[in-house]
């Protein structure tokens, strides 16, 4: 059996827009103080699933996506404690929710790096990802992400819902 890279690229990059997706839906639940738990258990997996499925890439020597990938599973694994070791209580749903905006976080940057390798107009504004509009574009999804995540700690009593 052979490796398709063209297949595993496809189920990589559909888990994580997936994860994207439903983790802005949680940032949202956390902002209104309800955690929507299948939601929640998708974003989680689907997180876990893309940190872990980007070391299947070949690769040469160690890249930054693979330090990211790292960081974001020790996020996710505190995360993943917190939630259902902990189930949220105290100081542990703040943990919770600062983990996983952090892990969502890590996943929208990743995005931003590949569009701006794959998409052909953002690739001429910065071919080398030195360039000004890929560093301002890094910097307010950081923006977004410290003042989301702020937000959501202030209101991290968070309400079941499924």
């Amino acid at each position: 059996m052979s490796f398709n890279l063209a297949a595993y690229t496809l189920v990589h990059v559909v888990i994580s827009l997936i994860g994207i997706g439903s983790g802005l839906g949680g940032v949202v639940g956390f902002l209104t103080q309800k955690e929507f738990r299948r939601w929640t258990l998708l974003f989680l997996t689907t997180t876990v699933a893309t940190s872990a499925t980007g070391y299947g890439f070949p690769f040469e020597h160690l890249l930054p996506s693979h330090i990211v990938g790292a960081i974001s599973l020790v996020v996710l694994a505190g995360v993943l404690y917190a939630r259902y070791a902990r189930h949220l209580v105290g100081a542990w749903t703040t943990t919770y929710v600062i983990g996983a905006v952090t892990a969502l976080y890590f996943n929208v940057f990743v995005l931003v790096v590949q569009l701006f390798l794959k998409v052909p107009a953002l690739k001429a504004l910065a071919p080398t990802q030195s360039e000004p509009p890929f560093a301002i574009a890094q910097l307010l999804v950081l923006v977004l992400f410290v003042v989301a995540g702020t937000l959501a700690a202030k209101r991290s009593r968070i309400q079941q819902h499924s």
